[in-house]
């Protein structure tokens, strides 16, 4: 499975990419909605996790382009998870809304039920 994981915050990406390159997945890392739009460009992916917030934009951001192009399997990591926040990151095509701290385990469990989606 092809994961596009963006996260700004540089630990926590490299952490998440290699823990989820031990599990099998095949994962591009970004660190803004501008490098996930480039590495998107390029390749095509199956899920896409993606924090919400970021510096050059949102998550929301990334998901309405990936989308437009082509389904693909959203989980939302965020901070932020208010109700309003959950309801505007299913509302873009997020399929799951995980708040941080992440724990591996749910993530692993999300992204093994979305091996079937399109992309």
């Amino acid at each position: 499975m092809r994961v596009l994981l963006v996260e700004d915050h540089e630990d926590t990406n490299r952490s998440l990419t290699s823990l989820l390159r031990r599990r099998g997945y095949f994962v591009q890392a970004a660190r803004s909605v501008q490098g996930a739009l480039e590495l998107a460009a390029n390749e095509r992916f199956d899920v896409l996790v993606s924090d919400i917030g970021l510096p050059d934009g949102s998550g929301i951001d990334i998901m309405q382009a990936i989308n437009s192009e082509h389904p693909i399997f959203g989980i939302a990591l965020t901070g932020f998870g208010m109700e309003e926040d959950v309801r505007r990151s299913h509302a873009v095509g997020f399929h799951h809304h995980l708040i941080k701290p992440v724990d591996l385990n749910r993530l692993d469990s999300l992204l093994q039920r979305g091996d079937g989606a399109e992309g």
